[in-house]
């Protein structure tokens, strides 16, 4: 498990990425940061481009609130905190495809408050 810290604007967020299900993704991602890019939004999800190529590893249709996953269809890194236009219900988060799933965050209700837009900053937690 690696402690990191994600920044959306001003705010900042604790989180961890865990080698558990996709260990070769998670390694890409740590091996890329610190990681600088710009949210995009998609429902209560916000995304944003990472500079990480990687395939689907053990990739999930379905996803929680706090969840932290790649999206390999767009080298995106994704944070999920509510319902997305596939989403049939609050409480079964759908991405728009597959993704890895590599960690979870904490606040992530506190996601809400930000939008597309913003800076996000991924670096470790040291």
């Amino acid at each position: 498990m690696a402690a990191i810290i994600i920044q959306v604007g001003e705010e900042e967020f604790k989180a961890e990425l865990t080698e558990e299900s996709a260990p070769e993704t998670v390694r890409l991602i740590l091996d890329a940061l610190p990681i600088e890019s710009t949210a995009r939004q998609w429902g209560d999800e916000i995304y944003f481009d990472i500079p990480v190529h990687a395939d689907e590893e053990n990739a999930r249709q379905r996803v929680s609130k706090g969840d932290l996953a790649y999206w390999p269809a767009g080298s995106c890194f994704c944070m999920f905190y509510g319902r997305t236009p596939m989403s049939p219900s609050d409480e079964e988060i759908v991405p728009a495809s597959p993704v890895n799933p590599v960690g979870r965050m904490h606040g992530w209700e506190a996601l809400r408050s930000h939008a597309a837009g913003e800076k996000v900053v991924i670096r470790r937690d040291d």
